[in-house]
């Protein structure tokens, strides 16, 4: 108790840490405001008659003491006593309003997050997903089968690849009972197979181009079509409508010869434009027409050049050398080049070009100076296709030439063979895909053999060497074989043929009949050489096929066009399929052991395992 007093009275002459050093001068003027300090405490209670109450008894040195001494001491300060010493002790006693605050905002800010959140769920719609493993689409009598190639390209903006169909369809005339063929093209939902739209064009085609192409308006997708006679249009890839039609005054009596070519802007728009190959109806003679992409006039008149071979039809195909240097490449039955500098320059009649065909390739120029012309020979000799091959870290592509005698690849800078391979009575253009771990890209292809069935090959890319070959039946069209990329860099390739004789082994348990005559859609993965994945099959005549890729979910779907008409020229039902690959490969496919298999047989539960992580992407390197 007395080291309370002594605390509370703070004696003269004594040291206290709390008033700082003792001074003589001020401790006379303090002694009666210490006075009432201390009969101020005995009033409270704090001290009575030199004791403290019994049941407030405290420990001498305890801090709460001193504390509660000191509140009281604000509380009944006199007027003597410093009013800077009360005012702080009340600001330090007195809550602060901070905690609240930050409260406050906290909870203001979670709220108006939540509500963001709930407004952009509501108000940004999710990318549509592809929920239809498979569907099928009757387009109803057609005759002729597909008139060209199937296209597909996004067309509704809605991250799926959709179907672009031509077929001669049989329409109801005025007159009762009688039926009038027309060319009509429908564009088809990839999603569940509807119409997204339909147009009727006046003759048949050759085909319809729409990826790739910065024609017309260059913010809207479009398609070019190319007839068998004299019909070239540009089409909305959106709603079918025409943008623009190339006036037949312009081929004057030739016919389009083939598929046109998109080439760089020559005329300076900022549009690509484009070039046709005709050919004469009364004389053996071709020409070139340049054709503006942005308003589809003729520029220039028609570029002649005589005929040289005889043969199936080639190109016209665009060619850029490393150089910048651009040719293009035709034929009949051979493969040739001119120079587009040439054509520019004869078709607008005067010498001045533009600055892009100023390049020149000294190697292909020297082929030039032998038969002392403008036409450049490359390949001569029953050729039968010709694409263009990408190659890596390089911005030159390769010639793969396939002939009735085999295969040649030409380096695209100096035209010289890197490899050949001799392959009699091949019956399908090579599909290019990652076979070998070489990252070099591959080639699978198609022969007929002797005894009616035919044998598929996978070529390596940089040896031109046979990996993988199996003979399998098929009796039917031949149809190209088809190829997709997966995300490790692999690819599997598809194929149809008749039912394989080895034995059957599913992915499902349980068992899964098998009826004489189906076709059969396979897989092959480069991992299993050895195993054949059975998709699905069909029993009409399969008459096109192609591959879509689904690149929000990492998948792929195959499109089948299938016909009951059993010749060309009897009316049957045409009806357009599709199959996710994933769903098929994970629900119905059947492992197919190859006779010639020599290595252990894989369990089905690794080929599922293995199956289940693929992940399917947009090929590349397009021919």
């Amino acid at each position: 108790m007395a080291t309370v007093l002594s605390r509370a009275l703070k004696l003269p002459g004594k040291k206290s840490p709390d008033l700082g050093e003792y001074d003589p001068l001020t401790q006379a003027d303090s002694d009666e405001s210490e006075d009432d300090l201390v009969l101020n405490i005995q009033k409270n209670g704090g001290v009575k008659n030199g004791k403290s109450p019994p049941e407030e008894v405290q420990d001498p040195d305890s801090d709460v003491e001193v504390g509660m001494t000191k509140q009281r001491t604000s509380e009944s300060a006199p007027e003597g006593y410093p009013a800077e010493a009360a005012g702080s002790l009340e600001q330090k006693a007195a809550p602060s309003l901070m905690p609240y605050l930050r409260t406050a905002v906290f909870l203001l800010t979670v709220v108006i997050s939540m509500i963001l959140v709930l407004v952009c769920a509501f108000l940004i719609p999710c990318p549509p997903r592809d929920l239809h493993n498979t569907w099928n689409r009757n387009l109803g009598q057609g005759t002729g089968g597909v008139l060209s190639p199937l296209e597909l390209c996004d067309v509704n903006s809605d991250g799926l690849p959709d179907i672009l169909i031509v077929f001669t369809a049989l329409m109801n005339a005025s007159v009762m009972g009688v039926s009038r063929p027309s060319v009509t093209v429908v564009a088809l939902s990839g999603m569940n197979g509807s119409t997204l739209w339909s147009i009727q064009l006046p003759e048949e085609t050759r085909s319809v181009q729409c990826k790739g192409l910065s024609l017309g308006t260059p913010a809207e997708p479009t398609c070019l079509v190319t007839g068998t006679s004299k019909f070239l249009s540009l089409l909305s890839a959106s709603t079918g409508k025409t943008i623009w039609t190339l006036n037949s005054i312009h081929l004057s009596d030739g016919i389009l010869a083939a598929p046109a070519a998109t080439l760089p802007d020559v005329d300076g728009d900022g549009v690509r434009d484009i070039v046709v190959l005709a050919l004469k109806e009364t004389q053996p003679d071709v020409f070139f027409v340049l054709v503006s992409g942005k308003t589809g006039t003729a520029l220039g008149g028609p570029v002649k050049y005589n005929i040289n071979g005889e043969g199936k039809v080639i190109g016209p195909q665009v060619h850029v050398t490393s150089r910048g240097a651009i040719y293009i490449l035709f034929g009949f039955g051979n493969v040739q080049a001119v120079a587009l500098r040439d054509i520019f320059t004869q078709a607008r009649n005067r010498d001045s070009f533009p600055a892009m065909l100023q390049q020149e390739e000294p190697e292909w120029e020297k082929r030039r100076s032998v038969n002392l012309s403008e036409l450049i020979d490359i390949y001569s000799g029953g050729v039968e296709f010709l694409q263009m091959m990408k190659t890596p870290d390089t911005n030159c592509s390769n010639l793969l030439i396939t002939s009735k005698e085999g295969l040649i690849l030409l380096q695209g800078q100096d035209l010289e063979p890197r490899w050949t391979l001799e392959m009699q009575n091949i019956s399908s253009q090579p599909v290019p895909g990652y076979f070998s771990a070489d990252q070099t890209l591959d080639f699978m292809l198609q022969a007929q053999t002797g005894d009616g069935n035919k044998k598929v090959v996978v070529i390596d890319g940089k040896s031109g060497i046979p990996v993988w070959n199996q003979e399998l039946p098929w009796q039917k069209q031949q149809l190209d074989a088809l190829s997709v990329m997966t995300l490790d860099k692999k690819s599997v390739f598809l194929f149809w043929a008749d039912e394989a004789q080895p034995v059957l082994q599913s992915l499902q348990p349980g068992p899964r009949s098998e009826r004489p005559g189906l076709h059969h859609l396979y897989l092959l993965h480069p991992v299993f050489p050895t195993v054949l994945l059975d998709l699905t099959n069909a029993t009409d005549k399969v008459i096109a096929s192609a591959i879509g890729i689904n690149d929000l979910q990492k998948d792929a779907f195959h499109i089948t066009v299938t016909t009951t008409s059993t010749s060309e020229k009897q009316p049957g039902f045409l009806s357009v399929s599709k199959l996710g690959l994933k769903w098929a490969m994970m629900t119905q496919g059947r492992m197919v052991w190859l006779k010639d298999s020599t290595t252990p047989k894989i369990s089905r539960g690794e080929v599922r395992r293995f199956l289940a992580r693929l992940k399917f992407v947009d090929f590349p390197h397009k021919l």
